[in-house]
């Protein structure tokens, strides 16, 4: 058997969760308070961190605004406080 050459079997383990389907990472954003309190939404990153505002829309229309509660946040996840809706 031949030591170069050999291909490589393809991956059969599912990609990680946070590049679906090959893209960039998601950063999940969970909001702290305000009308949209509990939920989360997932969001780009900006240059590898979390973006500093957001503006996320409720089931009624309205938008609100919210920003990052801490600059230095780490992981897969960021909290985020409300600012005002839009």
């Amino acid at each position: 058997m031949p030591r170069f050459g050999r291909r490589a079997r393809p991956s059969t383990e599912p990609e990680p969760a946070d590049r679906p389907s090959g893209g960039a990472p998601i950063i999940v954003a969970e909001l702290k308070d305000g009308p949209l309190k509990g939920r989360s939404v997932d969001v780009a990153p900006v240059e590898g961190r979390p973006p500093k505002t957001i503006d996320v829309p409720a089931d009624d229309g309205q938008t609100s605004r919210y920003c990052l509660a801490e600059w230095t946040q780490s992981g897969s996840s960021a909290a985020y406080t409300f600012l005002y809706q839009l």
